[in-house]
């Protein structure tokens, strides 16, 4: 409680300016109250209600002898995280550079904030694939209808130092004259990643392995991939992007994949899921053409606030074998989740799921796991 009073007491944004605007700072955050409770089946073990303190961001942003800034961290668990730590140029039309450390450019679930989705958790493939917060340097424009970002960035972050290794991606956006209510957008994303020697010399293993039921059911997980055996792995990844806005209705989708190889087992994984929001009030779903990605709500009607319905259909399934033999390991994981939010301002909102998951193994042919879970969250963010 007293990370949040610390939060809800420094809600209100702070500048400085010197020297014409050759130094200036603003601060933000966002604060995550979640709950979960579950109903387990009685295969492997039951997950156990509980609450936590989700997200507890603080961040300043601002100029600095012509430089855009950017200092965020997570105070929420046990030791403070880093978040986005990055300086960034603009050039013009042109683009803008960015060098630290900054979320990766991957897929529309990942890129919009967690503060704008329409659910408590992302889908399998953005919790799971998506490369996060890297060291590296990148360049991001926004010609036209189109954006386009590409990066080279280190497997380690400032916090997870133990991975090793290399990697290259980009993401390509395309939404043609969008306007409020108006929105068709395709994306598509690739990296490349090169992990030195996963599972060895206090080197983490490589391991897919999806919350199914929300962030707090890690009982019902499913290791889909695992590369623990210490020899250098090539990571492909991709994901094709596909949403529109009409009005109150949204939907949107996304298949996504990625190969493993440590030339001497291979591995696989699709995801995919769908989406369907619908704003019983009214508004629409806003959507940042310079960033390829979903925004902030505007303009509620309703003294009572916004409220919106959403559904979501969430799948991801993987193998893995050694070269020229049969798989050692097939699995998938599947959600549907229903979606409740109420807006009670542009930064104040309550969120509610209801989620049913069911994993399986798919070389044994046996359901492994069956849980429903209801998850909750207030959430205030500035």
């Amino acid at each position: 409680m007293a990370t949040a009073c610390a939060l809800l007491s420094a809600a209100i944004p702070v500048s400085a300016a010197a020297d014409d605007s050759a130094f200036s700072a603003s601060l933000g955050g966002r604060l995550h109250l979640d709950f979960a409770t579950f109903d387990n089946d009685d295969r492997g073990f039951p997950n156990k209600d509980d609450t936590e303190v989700r997200r507890a961001w603080l961040d300043v942003s601002g100029k600095l002898q012509g430089l855009n800034y950017k200092l965020e961290a997570d105070v929420s668990g046990d030791r403070v995280e880093a978040k986005d730590v990055y300086l960034a140029h603009a050039f013009g039309g042109a683009g803008t550079l960015t060098v630290g450390q900054f979320k990766q450019y991957f897929s529309l679930d990942d890129r919009t904030s967690s503060n704008y989705g329409s659910f408590l958790e992302r889908g399998n493939a953005g919790t799971t694939l998506a490369p996060l917060y890297r060291l590296g340097a990148s360049w991001q424009a926004n010609p036209g209808d189109f954006t386009w970002a590409a990066s080279l960035y280190s497997l380690e972050s400032i916090d997870a130092w133990q991975v090793k290794g290399r990697a290259a991606g980009g993401r390509v956006t395309w939404a043609p004259h969008p306007a409020a209510g108006d929105v068709l957008h395709l994306g598509l994303s690739l990296a490349h990643e090169a992990y030195d020697r996963p599972g060895a010399d206090g080197v983490p293993a490589l391991r897919i392995r999806p919350r199914p039921a929300g962030h707090l059911s890690d009982q019902s997980r499913l290791t889909l991939i695992d590369f623990a055996a210490g020899r250098d792995t090539d990571v492909e990844k991709w994901s094709l992007e596909y949403a529109q806005v009409r009005g109150p209705l949204s939907w949107q989708g996304e298949f996504s994949g990625a190969t493993f190889n440590d030339s001497a087992q291979r591995g696989k994984v699709l995801a995919g899921y769908g989406m369907l929001s619908w704003f019983l009030t009214g508004e629409s779903k806003a959507y940042d053409r310079r960033t390829g990605r979903f925004a902030r709500i505007e303009d509620i009607r309703h003294r009572a606030g916004a409220f919106e319905l959403a559904l979501r259909y969430d799948q991801m399934r993987g193998n893995q074998h050694l070269d020229g033999q049969p798989d050692l390991r097939r699995g998938s994981t599947q959600a549907w989740t229903l979606g409740g939010n109420w807006y009670l301002r542009d930064d104040l909102r309550f969120m509610l799921n209801v989620i049913q998951s069911h994993n399986r193994d798919r070389l044994a042919g046996t359901t492994v796991d069956r849980t429903r879970a209801v998850t909750g969250r207030l959430q205030f963010d500035f």
